[in-house]
């Protein structure tokens, strides 16, 4: 019985997990923020936004979207640093998997940003469509 109960825990335990992993995209039609494709994000790399990378210096280093800013999600001063980008211009954000942009969209839209996009899969996503990185 007692390893009848750890499982149903374990179980339990993972499904939180891997569901706190997974980026939302229930999107309504007047929200702030969209979850945009890696093609759709492509499309506007020619025109002058605000991309933002929220990963670590570490995995920026590795490959960037060309253009992309670098603001850590895990700085002391993140907050503080995303409040300098132009509240006027939409903004685009990404980190690897579409995690740590979901919590700073929150963040976001509560700091006045009137419109963020978020590439839906983060750049896991972009490599996947084989789209063309810097180092």
């Amino acid at each position: 019985m007692k390893s009848f109960s750890v499982r149903i825990v374990m179980l339990l335990f993972l499904s939180i997990t891997f569901s706190g992993c997974a980026q939302s995209t229930a999107v309504k039609e007047n929200d702030v923020v969209s979850y945009i494709s890696p093609q759709e994000l492509k499309a506007k790399l020619g025109d002058d936004i605000q991309l933002i990378d929220i990963r670590t210096p570490q995995e920026f280093a590795q490959g960037h979207i060309p253009g992309a800013k670098l603001i850590n999600f895990f700085d002391a001063d993140f907050k503080q640093q995303m409040s300098k980008l132009d509240k006027n211009k939409e903004l685009y954000i990404y980190c690897r998997s579409g995690h740590r942009s979901g919590n700073a969209t929150a963040y976001l839209k509560t700091a006045g940003f009137p419109k963020i996009h978020d590439l839906k899969g983060g750049i896991n996503n972009w490599y996947q469509n084989s789209m063309k990185v810097v180092k």
